[in-house]
């Protein structure tokens, strides 16, 4: 079934493609220019010498290379650049390689798609620099002995996902200021000094330990020499050692390889605005600011930055976040991680003794998810994604690329589709990638707005020898003008407009109506009309008239100059009406029953009638009972005219059917073909309508017959059950008499 939805889907995406070149090819807004031609959707260029018509516009020259080709123009002589793409040169051998290719160059036309493969296989053995983050506030006392003897344990653990991995420390706890941290300056010393639990290190944002190494003796070494400290409220300033890892990539020795950075903590985070509280105004500038030894130092200078803000920062570093919190706190945490790309959540145990385990989980859930995405992508560029992940599964239209659960060595395939919306002032360039991955795709692109016909003929017979001839159109020499350069200037008056005048209706402006009424190019002062147009100003066409039945003067006239000059017999601005009256003669001579007018050649009903010929009464029944009503109760017509208008009532007897009756009125209207109504009616009673009678005569048919078999059938079983009683008496009496019978023989016995 799997099978027959991805054909189905196959199918429905190649008609789309189809039909979107047939959209593509029939839009082509004609441009003067073969530069403004190449920038229109769809559009080609014909440069080729006399390939215009006399008066025909330069706009003729820029249409559908397929229409061009159709009017005779040359293949040599039509530009139409195609969109390519070009591989650039890829990795030196040697390299591990996940994503291909790496260098690619796109030449784009205005509108037209372009789409090329992006592949990922997911190696193994992949380098990992991994940097642990831990909460060093008093509450993670016991956690922090058992991170002291963590470093072989995860450099094993990370050997099973690679075969290269390094190690650094951090730590963090809040920014040094009220209210966070208590400014008391025995407390800034000991700030556990009302804990009884022995020293603690003074409070710090956060401390940079040990920068990436494969020396996991030197982990533990750093790591041992770590002590607790402690603060005031709650939320920590991980944000803060988050920030500074992520930037300071030299102190942290971030190399180019899978980065992995390891939160830990038992509590929440300050967020942006908190610093607020401490009088801190001024917004992270998610910049390094790591002393000598290591610590942040503008903690009181800059606020906690936000979570967008370190999301940009971490996925421009290809740095990758697990967060390895205890359950009170897991909640907060997973909210966190749907807004920054590339994190999971880890249920971290009270001591921190199951943490190798989750890092090792955490690690491989994020390698196995792949995020293709676009940045830095010009104005006027859009990019969309359809993933292949190899489970037949087909996703289109997307603003990244995206599969889950990719296995070590398996490949997954992206088509990246890119269009121009606009033409480039130079060639550009963005960034496709994986997220979290440092290597690259880097995308050239030029889009092909520009004519390059390679001729240029000076003193051009196409010009009449006063221009220059160049990709099909002429630039005329000083003193001449026109499309051919056929027109003289005069200079002592500004002949563009003088001859631009002629070719305009001399009782309208120059700027009022187009010239030539938009239907034919001005020439040295005359209209060169194009198509059917035709008129000094070119304001005639025969095809502009009214249409009647979708045809031009109803195809019964002749269109001249936009009016419809009908054949005989016809009239109407369509042509639409005629003027014969056979389709509503009737009988008799009469016309629509002499009900109604005739009007081009169809009967227009007086009020009260309908049909063709209007011989059809509208609700006769309603129309004359008050007729029939005032004629069986006043029996004169003169009384009743005013209720009977023109109607003629008669007066029968019979029982016969009528169409109008109830229970005082029985009557019927009868219309003749010269016009005269009549309204038949009658004052006998009602009586029982036949429909009734058949009604009862079949009633008794049916009925009858069923009665008396049932009565039949009842006396027969009456007779049955009396015959059945009397047998069962008998029979009764006779054991009656037998026991009597017993008993004296017993008795006579005795």
């Amino acid at each position: 079934m799997r099978k027959v939805w991805l054909t189905v889907v196959v199918l429905l995406i190649h008609f789309t493609e189809l039909r979107g070149s047939m959209v593509l090819d029939g839009r082509c807004l004609s441009k003067p220019t073969c530069t403004e031609c190449l920038r229109s959707l769809g559009c080609a260029w014909c440069k080729q010498k006399g390939f215009l018509a006399q008066g025909e516009p330069d706009e003729r020259r820029c249409d559908r290379e397929e229409a061009l080709r159709k009017r005779h123009c040359s293949d040599g002589q039509i530009l139409n650049p195609q969109p390519a793409i070009r591989s650039r040169a890829e990795e030196p051998m040697g390299t591990v390689v996940q994503l291909e290719p790496q260098n690619l160059h796109l030449k784009l036309r205005v509108g037209m798609p372009q789409s090329f493969e992006v592949r990922f296989r997911r190696s193994e053995g992949y380098p990992i620099d991994l940097y642990y983050l831990m909460d060093l506030s008093y509450s993670m006392k016991d956690d922090l002995e058992n991170i002291r003897n963590l470093g072989l344990e995860v450099v094993t653990a990370m050997k099973n996902i690679t075969s290269a991995v390094r190690i650094g420390f951090g730590s963090f706890v809040d920014k040094v200021v009220d209210p966070y941290v208590s400014t008391v300056e025995a407390k800034l010393a000991n700030p556990c000094i009302e804990r009884g639990k022995g020293p603690c290190q003074p409070a710090f944002s956060f401390k940079h330990v040990l920068k990436l190494t494969e020396d996991v003796e030197e982990f533990e070494r750093k790591v041992s020499k770590q002590s607790i400290s402690s603060n005031l409220d709650g939320p920590e300033s991980g944000f803060d050692a988050i920030m500074q890892v992520a930037v300071c990539q030299d102190d942290i020795g971030w190399g180019n390889v899978t980065r992995i950075l390891v939160y830990t903590s038992d509590d929440t985070f300050h967020l942006a605005g908190d610093g607020k509280l401490a009088g801190i105004y001024q917004p992270n500038d998610g910049k390094c600011h790591l002393n000598s030894n290591g610590l942040y130092n503008k903690d009181t200078v800059y606020d906690y930055p936000s979570v967008g803000h370190l999301s940009q920062v971490l996925s421009a570093n290809n740095i990758r976040l697990i967060f390895a919190v205890t359950d009170q706190n897991i909640e907060n945490y997973e909210a966190l991680s749907e807004m920054i790309p590339q994190s999971v959540v880890g249920l971290l145990e009270d001591d921190s003794n199951n943490v190798v385990q989750l890092i090792s989980e955490a690690c491989n859930n994020l390698s196995s998810s792949i995020l293709l995405e676009h940045r830095d992508v010009p104005p006027g560029l859009g990019v969309s994604y359809s993933s292949h992940c190899g489970d037949d599964r087909l996703a289109q239209g997307q603003d990244r690329g995206e599969c889950r659960d990719v296995r070590i060595n398996q490949q997954v395939n992206f088509t990246v589709t890119v269009t121009s919306s606009s033409c480039l002032s130079k060639t550009e360039s963005f960034i496709i990638k994986v997220q979290g991955i440092n290597e690259e795709l880097r995308v050239t692109v030029e889009t092909l707005c520009d004519c390059d016909c390679q001729d240029s003929e000076e003193q051009s017979s196409q010009c009449h020898g006063n221009g220059t001839f160049h990709c099909g159109i002429c630039s005329c020499d000083s003193g001449h003008t026109g499309q051919r350069c056929e027109c003289e200037t005069q200079p002592d008056k500004d002949t563009s407009l003088a001859v631009e005048a002629l070719c305009s209706p001399a009782q309208t402006n120059s700027t009022g109506t187009p010239l030539c009424s938009g239907r034919g190019s001005c020439v040295c002062g005359q209209c060169i009309c194009w198509g059917q147009h035709r008129g000094q100003h070119c304001q005639c066409d025969d095809i502009s008239c009214n249409r009647h039945n979708n045809m031009i003067c109803g195809g019964n006239g002749k269109c001249d100059c936009g009016n419809c000059e009908c054949f005989h017999n016809y009239t109407g601005p369509a042509c639409e009406c005629s003027t014969l009256t056979d389709q509503c003669q009737t009988s008799n001579d009469g016309i629509c029953s002499h009900r109604g007018q005739c009007e081009c050649n169809e009967c227009h009903c007086h009020p009260g009638f309908f049909g063709r010929h209007c011989t059809k009464p509208l609700a006769p029944c309603d129309t004359y009972r008050a007729c029939v009503d005032c004629m069986l109760h006043e029996s004169a017509i003169n009384i009743c005219h005013h209720r009977c208008g023109s109607a003629k009532p008669i007066r029968i007897n019979g029982t016969q059917s009528f169409t109008c009756q109830d229970d005082t009125l029985r009557f019927n209207v009868e219309l003749r073909n010269t016009g005269d109504i009549f309204v038949y009616y009658t004052d006998t009673s009602r009586g029982i309508d036949p429909w009734i009678i058949n009604m009862g005569k079949a009633v008794v048919g049916i009925v009858l017959p069923g009665v008396i078999m049932i009565i039949i059938y009842r006396l027969m079983l009456e007779v049955s059950y009396q015959r059945e009683r009397r047998r069962y008496l008998k029979d009764k009496e006779n054991i009656c008499w037998e026991d009597v019978s017993t008993r004296k023989e017993r008795k006579g016995q005795l």
